[in-house]
């Protein structure tokens, strides 16, 4: 069985509040896009599955999020056997995009098809929440208010139809050293989240794009920050409608009405970086 694993970007990432779990809690506004991998499911060759992928790097194994995924549908339906994962890598990893927990959302469709389970997209959601806290989001996909650590999610109005370019600079950036970096009561610029839900149920995309924010651009690395705001300013100056970093980065992206906009962003930042496409949002999935 052949799926696409959908990357998500973040239109608003805000920290209400540390918990005393020691997780925060979250309130973001979240966006699947079309860039997505390809993942091939089929039952295992040999004792123990195997997740194999265009990159040398990722694990093979049982800690790869896939194969993850795979265990704990069998886990929670008792259902299925092993299964290799073969993944086209598309999206970034450590990119903020989610590529890792979309693969894991994909297995856990490609579970529920094959062995016939019927399980509704919110139960594999629930199942999701055990693999990682974007799993859940994208095994739904669309667009959604994520609360909590992310796996609390409210469907929204779809984004307005738009282009969206997404650079992805030659680092990456530590989750937990950014949430260690990240005092609560000390953050001063947040994203109009109510805004945000106000302009998507009115179909007002500049408004959307006005209005967006994350919280951790804030606790970067000065120099970071100086390459996030560099790629920024060249997404506005090519015509985004706003522009902004997707989860804990690097990512940044930016929204256009026009394509052939888009299109001038994405040559200008070719020129710089390898890691530039340009795609669309996607919907429920």
């Amino acid at each position: 069985m052949e799926l696409s694993a959908n990357a998500k970007i973040n239109l608003t990432l805000d920290i209400l509040r540390k918990r005393e779990d020691g997780y925060h809690d979250l309130q973001m506004v979240m966006q699947a896009v079309t860039l997505a991998d390809t993942l091939t499911v089929v039952p295992a060759r040999g004792v123990e599955g195997q997740a194999l992928s265009d990159l040398h790097f990722l694990p093979t194994g049982g800690k790869n999020l896939a194969q993850v995924a795979a265990a704990a549908f069998r886990q929670a339906t008792g259902l299925g056997g092993e299964v290799d994962v073969s993944i086209q890598k598309h999206v970034p990893v450590c990119a903020g995009l989610a590529g890792g927990s979309a693969d894991a959302a994909a297995v856990l469709s490609a579970m529920n098809r094959l062995t016939g389970a019927g399980l509704s997209p919110t139960e594999l959601a629930k199942i999701g929440e055990q693999v990682g806290s974007d799993v859940p989001f994208c095994v739904l996909g669309g667009t959604a208010l994520a609360e909590s650590r992310g796996e609390v999610l409210t469907p929204l109005a779809p984004l307005p139809p738009c282009h969206i370019v997404i650079c992805k600079p030659p680092f990456s950036i530590s989750t937990p050293q950014l949430f260690g970096r990240v005092k609560v009561k000390k953050i001063v610029r947040r994203p109009d989240t109510a805004g945000v839900i106000a302009a998507l149920e009115a179909g007002d995309l500049t408004g959307v794009a006005r209005r967006m924010y994350n919280v951790f651009e804030d606790v970067l690395e000065p120099r970071r920050l100086s390459e996030i705001n560099s790629i920024k300013a060249a997404l506005i100056d090519c015509g985004a409608l706003g522009a902004s970093m997707s989860g804990s980065g690097p990512s940044v992206f930016g929204l256009f009405d026009q394509k052939n906009r888009a299109q001038e962003a994405l040559e200008r930042l070719t020129k710089g970086y390898r890691g530039v496409f340009l795609c669309g949002p996607a919907g429920p999935r």
